[in-house]
């Protein structure tokens, strides 16, 4: 291994272990937060479950060394179908319907993506 791929694989995993421990950080601040206030809300389940997906992610990276590209997509189609529950009744309906699009693209980007022959198992 090359000095400057020892140097990006280094920095790499450095910033990995920064987003696990801002994540961890995150979820137990967001479960103080529930504990202060005496009630879970739809909001902070969703949020817990994004923070969950993102732990979930760099599981796998650490699992076997690459991110499959639905992960991310997952993690904005959870983020943006959050977003649209809690603010669905303060939104103008063309702002639902472009968040509702954008779930739908995304939806069949994942479906088209596992559809898709894997490449590598061929060569």
């Amino acid at each position: 291994m090359s000095f400057e791929e020892k140097i990006f694989s280094a920095t790499e995993k450095t910033i990995l272990v920064i987003i696990g421990v801002f994540t961890i950080t995150a979820v137990y601040q967001e479960i103080a937060h529930i504990i202060e206030v005496g009630s879970v809300k739809l909001g902070d389940l969703l949020l817990l479950f994004l923070y969950l997906e993102v732990i979930g992610m760099l599981g796998i990276f650490y699992k076997y060394r690459k991110i499959p590209i639905t992960v991310p997509v997952y993690i904005a189609i959870t983020a943006l179908c959050r977003m649209m529950i809690l603010d669905g009744k303060t939104l103008e309906p063309i702002e639902l319907i472009s968040e509702a699009s954008a779930v739908l693209l995304l939806g069949l980007a994942v479906f088209l993506i596992q559809k898709t022959p894997d490449r590598q198992s061929k060569e």
